[in-house]
C-alpha cells in the first residue's frame, strides 16, 4: 500500500523509516532525511550497504554495489548523519541509526520496525524496485519524491569525485560533516583507492 498525502501534526505517523547508503552524506540527503521526519515522530534512517556481506549487487544499478561506491564504513556512516541531524536541530530522541540490508528482505525483521511507514524517493529502476520490494513484503510505503535522475540533485558520487579531484566539496555537504571528513583523512583515502 502507498501513501503520498500530506500529513499534519496530529497525523503524524509514530514511526518512519527511511534509507540510503549516504556515501558520502550531502545536503540533499539531509533534504531527504528531513522530509521523512517531518512525517513522523521517530525517524529510523537505515544505512543500506552496511558492510561486504549485506551488499549485494543488483541488475537495476550494479554499481551502488561496487567498493568504490562504497568507501565509508557503517560506523563513519552512522557518525556523519547523527553529526547532520544533530546539526538541523533534530533532537537525539527522535532518530534511531541501524543497518538495512536493503537487498535482503528476509533479513529486515532483524533491523527495523515492520510496523512503521516506508519513505523512499524515486528516481531510477532501482527506486521502483525497491519500491515493489517494500510492497512485495506487504510493508506501508510513502514515496517522498518520484522525478528523473537529473532532477535529483547533488550526488554522493560527485562530492566523492570533487575530493578525488582536489575540487571545492565542503559547500555540498553539512558543516559538522565537512569537519569529520577532513578529520578522517577522506579525501586522501579516496584519492589512494582512486590511484591503486
Amino acid at each position: 500500500m502507498s501513501e503520498n498525502k500530506s500529513r499534519t501534526l496530529d497525523s503524524l505517523y509514530e514511526t518512519g523509516v527511511i534509507h540510503g547508503r549516504f556515501q558520502i552524506l550531502h545536503y540533499d540527503h539531509l533534504k531527504y532525511l528531513l522530509s521523512g521526519k517531518a512525517l513522523c515522530r521517530h525517524l529510523v534512517v537505515g544505512v543500506t550497504n552496511p558492510d561486504p556481506l549485506l551488499t549485494l549487487e543488483d541488475t537495476s544499478d550494479p554499481e551502488r554495489s561496487l567498493p568504490s561506491a562504497n568507501p565509508l564504513t557503517y560506523y563513519e556512516r552512522a557518525v556523519l548523519i547523527r553529526l547532520a541531524l544533530a546539526e538541523s536541530g533534530m533532537g537525539l530522541d527522535t532518530f534511531t541509526i541501524v543497518p538495512f540490508p536493503v537487498n535482503r528482505p528476509e533479513l529486515y525483521r532483524y533491523y527495523v520496525p515492520l510496523d512503521a511507514v516506508f519513505f523512499l524517493s524515486i528516481y531510477d529502476d532501482w527506486g521502483r524496485k525497491k519500491k515493489a520490494l517494500f510492497e512485495e513484503q506487504g510493508l506501508n510505503v510513502f514515496v517522498l519524491r518520484e522525478t528523473s535522475v537529473d532532477q535529483k540533485g547533488i550526488s554522493a558520487t560527485t562530492v566523492r569525485e570533487a575530493m578525488i579531484n582536489d575540487k571545492t566539496w565542503e559547500h555540498l555537504v553539512p558543516a559538522s560533516v565537512a569537519e569529520k571528513l577532513k578529520a578522517w583523512g577522506i579525501p586522501n583515502r579516496l584519492k589512494n583507492k582512486y590511484l591503486e
